[in-house]
């Protein structure tokens, strides 16, 4: 067998020829029994669906719900089966509870070319496109919330995220970036200057460099709200000089909280105050920082409209946060000259510096890098995360290292420490979850999360106790702290990066400061995690650490490190 497989090899290397015609011929074989694979795939036409009335469903009707998509708050359900099909994916039961085939079950060049057809019919009733529009990172064209993808955006992707937060337009820019608003405030361009395709849909145009592809979002809802929630903030005293600290002002007889946040939202203000029959409209700046709460029954006074709403008074105004995104913080660059110093931002896995790093980059206005590289926080924005970590173009540099070596590489450093009972279970749901999701209940209940606590609970107390030892001008920070006092922490990291920043821009960044990767709290499990063992080990690390901080002359931990 070996002497014959020697002589095919053989005959073909003197005959380079023949060889290339016998792949040709082989490849263009493959290719006859795909496509005939394809066309048999199709389903036959019978003569029940050749006739509607004989109650077998006809040709459109069997494929809407592949492009009858549930598009959130703010849009209009064309079925109630494409809502369930969007939910649950493929395989869903029909209105008539029969299970319904998974979608391409039928295959085919025909039926997947049909199904493309009807997405794209189902999009264009969904939103018409507007134009290719001039934008500006020092003033948008459209104001409202953003967010980024540099591997995955699609033009669909873009327009449900702003109509599930009830915007009136959606736009696309340099092939990755999605912007909301409710008003275009830029100029229209000429078409062929929104010229990149989406990162994530080739073919499909997501506007270009400082270009805006935008569309309308046609199918609101009139009864539904049409700025979504707002966030509630507070109870606050008039400011002293109210015309500055909330420039619009309008009266409403009719006084609605409702009402207020759609009037500043439509002027594209991120705050609504209410003092009784008049709406004001503002930023939060010096003249009025939101950091002095009022007792509530100040402002207790009864909307005109809705009598079981607060519309404060003339004196104490009720304060909400509208939907519009504050554009004061929201630019950000590498820096103009390289830094002569390496900064780094060091913490335990698990313990914010994702958060810490999105707050950084909003409060300084540079980018923040990395000494790994992660491509999901790349796609998200952190365009630092490619650069060397020796670049010196980014503010400061995210690391989880913890040898003496690697810290001794660094100038300075803002230490964050967490809570070890929350950062073991939220990098264990990082780990095997993502960095916004979460870890199924099989891995809690397995052998994975007793054998995590084992190799990474030493790991939180070390990491701690080296930074101290080895770190040079080492600024400490506690997640709870940070997120408790948000403007005077950052305050602190933003003073030890060298930056001088204004106090305006830390007050956008407190309105601000939920990133796209913030974990909407640890899912709350059943039980407690954490054995008594576990406990009693974890308890050991808390005093060891808290002895050191105390040690060098710094606030302890926070008491709620003990459990438990």
């Amino acid at each position: 067998m070996a002497k014959l497989w020697f002589k095919f090899q053989r005959y073909f290397r003197r005959k380079p020829v023949r060889f290339f015609t016998f792949l040709v011929l082989y490849l263009t074989a493959g290719s006859l029994v795909f496509l005939h694979s394809g066309f048999v795939g199709q389903p036959a036409v019978s003569q029940n669906q050749a006739n509607p009335a004989a109650g077998a469903p006809v040709e459109g009707a069997e494929l809407t719900f592949l492009g009858d998509l549930n598009l959130g708050r703010g849009f209009r359900d064309t079925g109630e089966v494409s809502s369930i099909a969007r939910r649950y994916g493929p395989w869903f039961k029909g209105k008539d509870g029969n299970e319904r085939a998974k979608l391409g079950d039928y295959g085919g060049a025909w039926s997947r070319a049909l199904k493309g057809r009807v997405v794209r019919e189902k999009e264009e009733e969904r939103a018409k496109y507007i134009g290719c529009y001039l934008d500006d990172t020092q003033s948008r064209a459209l104001r409202g919330v953003s967010f980024f993808d540099y591997k995955k955006m699609t033009v669909f992707r873009c327009q449900d995220n702003c109509a599930e937060r009830g915007y009136l337009y959606a736009g696309l820019e340099f092939g990755a970036e999605c912007y909301c608003g409710h008003k275009i405030q830029a100029a229209n361009v000429s078409e062929a200057e929104c010229d990149m395709d989406c990162k994530g849909e080739r073919g499909s145009v997501c506007g270009g460099a400082n270009r805006l592809s935008v569309y309308r979002l046609q199918l609101a809802q009139e009864s539904a709200r049409r700025y979504g929630s707002a966030v509630f903030r507070g109870c606050f005293r008039r400011p002293d000089n109210l015309s500055l600290a909330l420039p619009v002002t309008a009266a409403m007889p009719n006084m609605s909280v409702d009402k207020c946040v759609d009037l500043c939202t439509e002027k594209e203000y991120p705050l609504a105050a209410l003092a009784g029959t008049a709406c004001h409209c503002g930023f939060p700046t010096t003249r009025f920082p939101l950091h002095e709460r009022e007792d509530e029954q100040l402002c207790a006074q009864k909307c005109s409209a809705e009598e079981f709403e607060s519309c404060g008074t003339p004196s104490y105004f009720i304060v909400y946060q509208t939907q519009v995104q504050d554009n004061r913080c929201m630019d950000r660059r590498f820096l103009p000259a390289k830094s002569k110093q390496l900064i780094a931002l060091a913490s335990f896995p698990g313990a914010g510096n994702t958060w810490a790093r999105h707050l950084i980059e909003l409060a300084t206005g540079f980018y923040t890098g990395s000494y790994y590289f992660d491509g999901s926080l790349y796609n998200k924005g952190f365009k630092g995360e490619r650069d060397h970590w020796r670049s010196g173009r980014t503010i400061c540099i995210k690391t989880h290292e913890s040898g003496q070596k690697e810290i001794e590489a660094f100038d300075a450093a803002i230490l964050l420490i967490r809570n070890p009972y929350k950062a073991l279970m939220a990098e264990f749901n990082r780990k095997y979850g993502g960095h916004i999701g979460f870890a199924a209940h099989a891995h809690w209940k397995g052998k994975e999360w007793p054998e995590f606590v084992r190799n990474y609970a030493p790991w939180w107390a070390t990491h701690t106790l080296d930074w101290l030892k080895f770190g040079k001008k080492v600024l400490v920070v506690h997640f709870e702290d940070l997120k408790r006092d948000l403007f005077v922490q950052l305050g602190r990291m933003v003073g030890l990066l060298g930056v001088a920043v204004r106090e305006d821009r830390l007050l956008c960044v407190e309105s601000q400061k939920d990133g796209n990767f913030k974990r909407s709290g640890l899912r709350k499990l059943e039980y407690d995690p954490y054995t008594a063992d576990m406990q009693r080990t974890i308890s050991a690390y808390i005093k060891t650490v808290d002895a050191a901080l105390r040690g060098r002359n710094l606030t302890g931990v926070p008491d709620d490190y003990y459990p438990r």
